[in-house]
């Protein structure tokens, strides 16, 4: 098992048939990746890590959590931080890009690596309101 420097992302989790599986939204400061996560947080979702999120690879698995700092809480812009119910623990097995553009209708699979493992990725305006939708029927698809 091997540990790297926390990423730029918040990352999510949702119970389903497989148990929890996580996303991370990748994105610079300002990009709406807490406010998606706020709104996944919203629908059932639990945090794992809001702004930074450590990563690591287990037999062929991405794993993530909190740095402890931060852990149990969530930026809420121009309202503060606010303490969410948390997963401590997931597996990851999707990323989103956050872009403040319009994306392709039907973009070429993508994938981005993370200590080794290969994860697919897919470009998001996080601002839509169906933002939370297409990260659900993302999930849906792996």
């Amino acid at each position: 098992m091997t540990q790297i420097q926390p990423l730029h992302a918040t990352t999510v989790a949702r119970f389903g048939p497989d148990g929890w599986r996580a996303v991370m939204l990748l994105g610079p400061s300002g990009a709406g990746k807490s406010d998606l996560g706020l709104r996944l947080i919203g629908r059932g979702w639990r945090l794992v890590s809001d702004d930074y999120t450590r990563v690591w690879a287990s037999q062929g698995a991405l794993y993530a959590t909190a740095p402890v700092q931060i852990a149990g809480r969530i930026e809420a812009r121009g309202v503060g931080i606010v303490s969410v119910e948390t997963r401590l623990i997931a597996r990851v097995v999707l990323t989103v890009a956050c872009v403040p553009e319009a994306v392709e209708r039907l973009p070429e699979p993508q994938t981005r690596r993370f200590e080794g493992v290969d994860l697919p990725l897919f470009a998001l305006d996080p601002r839509l309101p169906s933002a939370p939708d297409m990260v659900d029927a993302a999930l849906l698809t792996l």
